[in-house]
């Protein structure tokens, strides 16, 4: 049996997927998202509360409910319960270091992981940082990819 080495790039799924989150209050979530994890703002319709974000090709769009919304329930805090966001950056560190002097809460600190895929393990160094309306947003630096001992011996996580 012969398994397929393609990897997926999470990054280019964020982006043909169009990822939205809602929110408690856009003028807050656009604080944090431009000023501290450095997202860039495409475009806004401040009549609908909403803003088009982008960071490195990772594009996000935020919006406060104005009475038209998609919610499945109510939400309630933390939002995105059950749900992080897995976002591809040139330099987790740096960004880390951001975040953290921007004192925003860390998650998950900065960490080297690699994690079984078949017989190969796939590296990221990656850090969690939780949004002020609770959503977990996990940033990396891809590390690329080595040889597993044997599917035995290689870390499941």
């Amino acid at each position: 049996m012969r398994i397929a080495r393609r990897r997926v790039c999470w990054r280019n799924a964020i982006r043909e997927a169009h990822s939205g989150t809602d929110l408690s209050d856009i003028e807050r979530s656009l604080a944090f998202y431009t000023g501290v994890l450095g997202f860039a703002v495409l475009y806004t319709r401040p009549e609908e509360r909403f803003a088009y974000l982008d960071r490195e090709g990772a594009q996000l769009m935020i919006e406060q409910p104005t009475g038209r919304a998609f919610l499945a329930c109510e939400l309630a805090h933390p939002y995105g319960r059950g749900f992080n966001l897995q976002i591809e950056v040139s330099d987790v560190t740096a960004l880390h270091r951001t975040v953290t002097d921007g004192g925003a809460p860390i998650y998950l600190p900065l960490e080297e992981k690699w994690y079984r895929a078949g017989l190969a393990l796939r590296g990221n160094r990656q850090f969690i940082v939780q949004d002020p309306d609770g959503y977990l947003l996990r940033f990396f630096e891809d590390l690329g990819e080595k040889p597993a001992e044997s599917a035995a011996d290689a870390p499941r996580g």
